[in-house]
């Protein structure tokens, strides 16, 4: 291949909240993980392993998210998601039976029954059920780049009244992602793209070498950025900001023109979870009761209205074929355009949330193998890149300042403080104050003090996770959300009081730990002032 004309850089951001509750025999949304697991992570690591054993040269880049990581880990997790997986099995051979008369459904029971047999026997008997040990062998590999995110994706911009706070949700996930890939993350994925300036100097501090933010966050910047989004920016810290390209994610994102939206595509909310008869899926349920998604699906988005056509896999695939080559050929046209214009090699970033790819869009993993190909065999005039290969390539880059700015309704902020969530703030700077407090003051040695202050720590994180304030603005979940900030803030309130009177109970402790087991290896003295840490 000659020299391309400019680059491609492909992210994909996956996150999920930290939910573990060993106080259940099973919990509703644990599901939330099983089913990234199924459908997207497990096919995600499928389809990189196949374009390498294929030698197709491709470079994607892949946020975990700590919590992604600490629970992919976690062996009640593991050991919850398998008997999962052998209920949904067996849903679908029913399924297959109820179904034999009828040759449209029939094919797609024994689609999905095959689905849940397969992941099962990759997770168990390749994977060994350690997805995390997967993606660090892609990493080392080089196609893949994984990086991190904030600890518990804490909303940062919203933590500046506290430095220490921010300081150590990022601290905290460079730490654990050194522990489980082996080296310090060279990127990180900013929760929910939220930067303010002053973010970089913590980054740089934790040796991270770049970051993302949203497109306003780049052409916002001080001074103007020459060539816009398509280069990066060097933060005066020295640490380099990467904008989104619009135009790509519009393609992918995009309620009324992504590929996503297509009416041959599987409808993801229709659902024999909520389709069939109670008594008949009641075993398959959480407790019997609450309708929840199994991941059997039998109708495509077909259009308007609520009438659904049985879903055809050979038609949505030619649809995946048509839309990647599409992206491609949209890819080519742009840089192209751009590389005459700006006069140096363009990148055009595309960050995604992994979860849109299987989950969402459940023909995602093969829209991304095509265009993978398609790009590597089809065209020359760009080529995929990862943040570091573009930096190493291009080191000289403008030095401007990102503006405050996320992503999400109007771009600064907003989503995660309005009416519906801000009245966690307060609380949430409490306890950052106080464990910044408790840091400082020490454990004097007291093996127990420790454990307590490094349970406390856990819960400040617990507790600032943005994933609690989305669910509060968009009304899904709410109850769960407000129940997770309470507790978290009320243990850690527990914990302050026993640490200042120096009695700690030592039950409660263990329970609480057994609870919220996050980040094993935490060290409390992350939260302290640089003067008191020794």
């Amino acid at each position: 291949m000659s020299s391309p004309k400019g680059y491609v850089c492909l992210v994909l951001h996956a996150h999920l909240p930290f939910v573990r509750h060993p106080e259940y025999a099973e919990f509703l949304e644990e599901d939330w993980l099983f089913q990234a697991v199924t459908e997207t992570y497990i096919p995600l690591l499928k389809l990189f392993e196949r374009l390498e054993d294929e030698a197709v040269p491709y470079k994607i880049t892949v946020s975990l998210s700590p919590t992604v990581v600490a629970m992919l880990n976690d062996w009640l997790l593991q050991d919850r998601y398998v008997k999962r997986l052998e209920k949904l099995t067996e849903l679908a051979a029913r399924e297959v039976e109820r179904t034999r008369w009828d040759p449209k459904f029939n094919k797609l029971a024994l689609m999905y029954h095959y689905l849940f047999e397969d992941t099962r026997r990759v997770y168990e008997d390749k994977y060994s059920r350690d997805l995390v040990s997967a993606f660090r062998r892609l990493d080392e590999a080089g196609n893949v780049e994984v990086i991190t995110c904030a600890a518990t994706h804490g909303y940062l911009p919203l933590m500046s009244l506290n430095p220490n706070a921010a300081r150590a949700q990022i601290e905290t996930a460079c730490r654990y992602h050194e522990r489980n890939f082996g080296r310090r993350p060279r990127g990180m994925w900013l929760p929910e793209c939220a930067y303010e300036p002053g973010l970089d100097k913590m980054l740089k501090a934790s040796g991270v070498r770049y970051f993302f933010t949203d497109t306003h966050g780049i052409l916002h910047a001080e001074p103007k950025p020459r060539y816009g989004v398509f280069a990066p920016v060097y933060c005066p810290s020295g640490v380099a900001a990467f904008g989104r390209d619009m135009e790509s994610s519009r393609q992918v994102w995009s309620a009324q023109e992504g590929y996503p939206g297509d009416p041959w595509y599987r409808d993801f909310y229709r659902d024999v979870g909520f389709d069939l008869d109670l008594d008949y899926v009641r075993p398959y349920l959480h407790g019997g009761v609450t309708r929840v998604h199994t991941g059997i699906k039998y109708y495509r988005i077909t259009g308007p209205g609520d009438d659904k056509q049985p879903y055809d896999s050979a038609v949505a695939m030619e649809k995946a074929d048509l839309h990647a080559g599409n992206f491609v050929f949209n890819r080519g046209k742009q840089i192209e355009h751009l590389a005459e214009v700006l006069g140096r090699p363009p990148i055009a970033v595309s960050p995604y949330d992994a979860e849109l790819f299987g989950h969402w869009w459940f023909e995602g993993p093969q829209w991304l193998d095509l265009v993978m190909r398609k790009t590597a065999f089809d065209q020359e005039t760009y080529r995929f890149i990862t943040p570091s290969e573009y930096l190493e390539l291009h080191p000289e880059c403008q030095v401007a300042t990102p503006s405050l700015s996320s992503w999400g309704w109007k771009g600064y902020n907003e989503v995660w403080l309005e009416g519906s969530n801000d009245w966690i703030y307060r609380h949430l700077h409490w306890v950052a104050d106080k464990m910044v407090e408790l840091a400082n003051r020490g454990a004097d040695g007291d093996p127990l003090i420790t454990r307590a202050l490094n349970q406390a720590a856990r819960e400040v994180l617990l507790a600032q996770s943005s994933d609690w304030a989305f669910i509060m603005k968009t009304g899904t979940t709410v109850p769960y959300a407000v129940k997770r900030t309470r507790e978290h803030i009320l243990r850690f309130r527990r914990l302050y009081r026993d640490i200042m009177r120096r009695g700690i109970d030592r039950d409660w402790l263990s329970d609480i730990e057994n609870k919220d087991n996050v980040f094993p290896e935490i060290d409390y003295r992350i939260y302290a002032d640089a003067a008191h840490v020794r």
